[in-house]
Formats: structure tokens, sequence, C-alpha cells
């Protein structure tokens, strides 16, 4: 099967050197490194531990949380206020 894949540079210089210095073409160095990858075990994933999120207790709210959007927009109102007054 053809398919087109990009290379780093760096990765097809050693490919091409070990084709060359094994005398095989380079499609078949590819297929052969890329089996070799690819069977090679995965020990990374199965070694991760799933990831828990560590929570806290906020406490009871102390303002309304219905108006939460309200309440922000008065304080951003009441800072813009503040700025434009100490420009004068």
């Amino acid at each position: 099967m053809r398919s087109t894949v990009r290379i780093d540079d760096d990765l097809m210089v050693e490919l091409r050197a070990r084709a060359e210095a094994e005398s095989v073409s380079l499609t078949r160095m590819l297929n052969r490194t890329l089996r070799v990858g690819l069977s090679a075990p995965r020990k990374q994933t199965e070694k991760r531990r799933p990831f828990k999120q560590k929570t806290f207790r906020m406490g009871v709210p102390r303002v309304g949380v219905v108006k939460a959007l309200a309440l922000a927009a008065e304080l951003e109102d009441e800072e813009i206020t503040r700025k434009l007054s100490l420009r004068k």
C-alpha cells in the first residue's frame, strides 16, 4: 500500500544511513523499523494511574449563586468606573 508520510529530517537521515549500511531499500528499512516499534510493549500507558482531581469543601457561598453573572458584571462595572475616575 502506498501512503504519504512526513518524516523529520533527522529521522530520515538515520533511516537512510541504516538502510545503506544493511544494503536494503529505504522502504524495507522503514517497514522493519515500524514493525519493531509497533510490536514493542506499551510500558508507559500500562503503568499510568488514572487522573483523579482533588476536591476541597469551600463552605457555604457568601452570595447567591443564582445571580452570579449579574454580580460579576456589577463588580466589573464598578472597577471600570474606579479606573476611569483615577485618570481624571
